[in-house]
């Protein structure tokens, strides 16, 4: 059996802050293993939207009176979390989101639009989540340049030695994900940015599954562009971030229109565009999800991301170990280096089913192809079912987790 003895994570203290880990589902206690879809939301950040819209709902930026200062002095404050949460050099390269796939977009739209064309190429990987693949698919139809894939071996990981083949002084960027959704493997980001550099290309990674689970510095790492979203860590949906280096942030156009991202507008001359972060910040934003997505930072930072590391991998491996006991069980990602997903298919069983009645029993897993699907195939699989972890999970979760599966599959197979 896996030890959690020697971990420093008070796991009791961390689910007193989650009030929906208290509900039943079904008339069984909820055992919530969906994380690395969404994660759940810390009291704090709740309390943030009640403390907003009581006391200083307002646009920002632009008001001269109390309440507009108070929430810009907010929304900037989160802005300043982010940074140092990531470290960025400079706040102004913190550009807020709707989320990953957003933020993935506007690189494609601005620095791509500006900067690929015939003869160019962009690696992607196969471990790649559909918002790391479609925009650049989208642009590749419009501005004629070449994808390419980097593979994946047997376990999951990608092939390093394909990877560094396929770089070429045509490589203009890599695109690719710090943790896959699907099987949880890490990426060796550092290695593949400074490859990436050696090409003179830049690297934009997909980081919504690693920021919840490890420590992320941007300039340690070397990347150009980082996105995340704010609901795979403990915040709310419909916020995220895309860092970007200041310099490639100055030079990219704009990518959306409208109110806060001007400077001036004219209609006898051009119009002329704010200072970064703004110039790619349109429109009123979701000003509380902001000021909370802050908030679930600083709840990750209290607790900390090498304790809530160490206890999803002891997780981890407790599962793994579980299901080990699961006649024709097959685990996708078997990464020697992989963060809390447990991916699995089961002989004779469609994951749907599985995913439909183990929910009876109270257990809250992930079917389908996970927005991952050349993954997948490649793979010979449709769809797999997926557990995933969080630091408020506990072993004993975990055991109710396979025991459910072994009822479902006695079901299941009569």
């Amino acid at each position: 059996m896996t030890d959690f003895s020697d971990l420093l994570l008070d796991v009791a203290r961390v689910r007193k802050d989650f009030p929906i880990l208290e509900r039943e589902v079904h008339g069984k206690p909820l055992v919530y293993l969906d994380n690395a879809a969404t994660s759940q939301t810390p009291l704090s950040v709740i309390a943030v939207f009640d403390d907003y819209y009581r006391r200083f709902n307002s646009n920002i930026h632009r008001g001269l009176h109390t309440l507009a200062d108070e929430a810009t002095a907010a929304f900037e404050g989160a802005r300043e979390i982010v940074r140092c949460f990531i470290n960025a050099a400079d706040s102004r390269e913190v550009i807020f989101t709707r989320g990953t796939t957003e933020a993935i977009n506007l690189v494609a739209g601005s620095w791509g639009r500006a900067n690929l064309g015939p003869g160019d190429e962009v690696l992607i990987s196969r471990l790649e989540h559909h918002s790391n693949i479609v925009p650049w698919q989208l642009l590749a139809a419009d501005r004629g340049f070449t994808i390419k894939v980097i593979p994946v071996d047997e376990r999951g990981v990608l092939d390093q030695e394909a990877y560094t083949e396929l770089l070429s002084p045509r490589t203009r960027l890599v695109a690719v994900n710090h943790v896959s959704n699907a099987f949880g493997t890490i990426n060796p980001i550092a290695d593949m940015a400074r490859l990436a550099h050696e090409q003179g290309a830049l690297i934009l990674v997909d980081g919504a599954q690693a920021i919840p689970h490890m420590t992320v510095d941007v300039q340690a790492l070397g990347v150009d562009f980082y996105a995340f979203s704010g609901h795979k860590a403990y915040g709310p949906s419909g916020v995220g971030v895309l860092y970007g280096r200041a310099e490639l942030l100055e030079a990219m156009p704009p990518w959306q229109g409208g109110g806060e991202m001007i400077r001036t507008v004219s209609l006898e001359v051009p119009s002329t565009f704010a200072d970064i972060p703004h110039k790619f910040e349109a429109g009123t934003p979701a000003i509380a999800e902001v000021i909370a997505l802050g908030q679930a930072l600083n709840w990750i930072s209290e607790i900390g991301l090498e304790h809530i590391g160490a206890w999803e991998a002891r997780l981890l491996a407790h599962a793994t170990e579980g299901v080990a006991a699961v006649d024709g069980l097959r685990v996708l990602g078997t990464s020697p280096d992989k963060a809390g997903v447990l991916s699995f298919v089961v002989e004779g069983a469609h994951a749907q089913d599985i995913g439909l009645l183990i929910d009876q029993l109270g257990v809250a897993i992930r079917t389908g192809h996970h927005c991952a699907q050349p993954l997948l195939t490649s793979f010979g699989v449709e769809s797999t079912c997926r557990a995933s972890f969080a630091a408020y999970n506990t072993p004993e979760e975990i055991d109710v987790f396979v025991e459910s599966l072994q009822k479902v599959l006695s079901m299941l197979r009569g």
